[in-house]
């Protein structure tokens, strides 16, 4: 798993929510959907409960700017509809 990838999680309250990695230190991958959880200030997860669902990755730039989150948002949703549509 790498900064940038799109994932779902597959345990806890988020369970099924899409997220991007935010950075990866120890085990655990930092997720932020731009939404509840801020690119700023993101979700510590454990690798072993969210799963990659894309090959493309998010790039994200280093500006503390609310239109990060507002990027994330608006890519998150183009890659939800993407990954339902295949499912059907």
């Amino acid at each position: 798993m790498q900064v940038g990838d799109i994932v779902v999680a597959t345990k806890g309250k988020e369970k099924n929510d899409i997220f991007v990695v935010v950075k990866i230190e120890g085990g655990f991958a930092y997720i932020a959907n731009g939404k509840r959880v801020s690119v700023f200030k993101p979700k510590k997860k454990n690798e072993k409960h969210i799963q990659k669902v894309s090959k493309q990755r998010f790039l994200l730039s280093d500006e503390k700017d609310i239109k990060v989150d507002a990027a994330v948002r608006k890519y998150l949703k183009t890659q939800k509809e993407r990954i339902c549509q295949k499912k059907m």
